[in-house]
């Protein structure tokens, strides 16, 4: 089976295509003077690029990762996610807190979707 490797860095690829699936490198915000609700969105906006680029779209995502700097943020989170998800198709999520590579970013997201 083929993989095909979207944008490739010295690091990482920021999307791996193989056996019918999309693998999504964690996704962060482009401008980090935005609130975590804001910071949400950016990221969000971006991830719809990439799986459009994939192949796929957000009604074919299986499971997401969310990653926040500070879990006292969640709910601005889910603001901007719950205006930007799939209401029929809901993918399993976990949410944690972690320390990002860059003290700017307030959330970071990764996923597996279903490629079509």
């Amino acid at each position: 089976m083929t993989i095909t490797r979207l944008d490739p860095h010295e690091r990482l690829s920021g999307a791996v295509i193989y056996n019918g699936l999309v693998y999504l490198a964690g996704q962060v915000t482009t401008d980090t003077n935005l609130s975590t609700e804001e910071q949400t969105s950016n990221v969000l906006t971006q991830i719809d690029l990439h799986l459009a680029r994939a192949g796929s779209s957000k009604s074919n995502i299986l499971s997401v990762q969310i990653f926040l700097s500070d879990t006292t943020d969640i709910e601005a989170m889910n603001k901007a996610w719950d205006a930007w998800l799939d209401k029929e198709n809901k993918p399993a999520r976990a949410t944690v807190e972690a320390k990002l590579a860059n003290p700017e970013w307030k959330v970071e997201i990764t996923l597996v979707a279903k490629a079509t």
